[in-house]
């Protein structure tokens, strides 16, 4: 029986899904629009989130930032996952040169805190999601690969890994259809946990200008986009802080789910 915070990950996650797939039903009104007549309107019936100060409604961009913010989850994450699982996989299971040279690689990555290294690398190429992606991809794939050598350098020795030498398989189907299958699984359930810091990561860009732009109703930009106002207008930063709560809450527990559910029993 799954696992209750994997329930609770998974149905949280199904509702920010529904607000991403369909913001233009549940939006009561467009995240762009200006409103002149309405700025900075505190929470009402009308407005259930406020409005900020260009009069637009809050509940709708939160809504709408969904999409983006999800966005931003899967293309941090999925890139580096993809590449860093492959990389390690394969440097594992041939070893030498080729393991040595990509250590040395991740070395020089990790010597570099990932925020400052990212920023850096943002800051070269030009603010913007795409740009973001590129920095954050040449970044992280080092924690996968990690933890897919680690798992590959154990698996390789078990005894269906030698079995499948024995009988004849190729380096490859042993690879990537015996080891590769039951090494990857801690990777995933990072993956989870990485979703929701990436989220925070994209979010903190768009906060220093270097994610996405304006009007662009990204959660990261709404907050950085009241807070001048927080004194007078708190809802503006608030309900966008309180949707990356959200997300992150969402992800953490998807991920703490399938920890539990996937760890080997006795």
């Amino acid at each position: 029986m799954p696992k209750p915070t994997l329930l609770i990950g998974l149905v949280l996650l199904l509702i920010l899904l529904l607000a991403a797939l369909a913001p233009h039903v549940l939006a009561p009104y467009s995240p762009t629009d200006f409103d002149y007549k309405a700025i900075l309107n505190p929470p009402t019936a009308r407005h259930p989130f406020g409005t900020d100060n260009f009069g637009r409604d809050i509940l709708s961009r939160v809504i709408y930032g969904t999409r983006i913010d999800l966005q931003i989850a899967v293309f941090t994450t999925l890139f580096p996952f993809l590449f860093g699982t492959l990389l390690g996989a394969l440097t594992a299971f041939r070893g030498r040169w080729a393991d040595a040279l990509v250590g040395r690689i991740a070395d020089l990555v990790v010597v570099f805190p990932f925020l400052v290294l990212v920023i850096a690398i943002v800051a070269v190429l030009g603010p913007g999601l795409t740009n973001m992606y590129i920095a954050v991809s040449a970044v992280g794939w080092v924690s996968y690969w990690r933890l897919t050598r680690g798992e590959v350098m154990v698996q390789k020795k078990a005894e269906y890994a030698q079995a499948a030498q024995v009988l004849g398989y190729s380096p490859a189907r042993t690879l990537l259809r015996h080891i590769l299958p039951n090494a990857v699984t801690p990777s995933i359930v990072y993956l989870m946990t990485d979703m929701s810091l990436g989220i925070l990561l994209g979010a903190s860009l768009g906060y220093l200008g270097l994610g996405a732009q304006p009007p662009t109703p990204e959660w990261g930009v709404m907050v950085a986009d009241g807070k001048n106002f927080m004194a007078t207008a708190w809802w503006i930063s608030t309900f966008p802080g309180l949707a990356l709560t959200l997300a992150g809450v969402t992800f953490s527990l998807i991920g703490d789910g399938l920890a539990d559910a996937l760890r080997p029993r006795a």
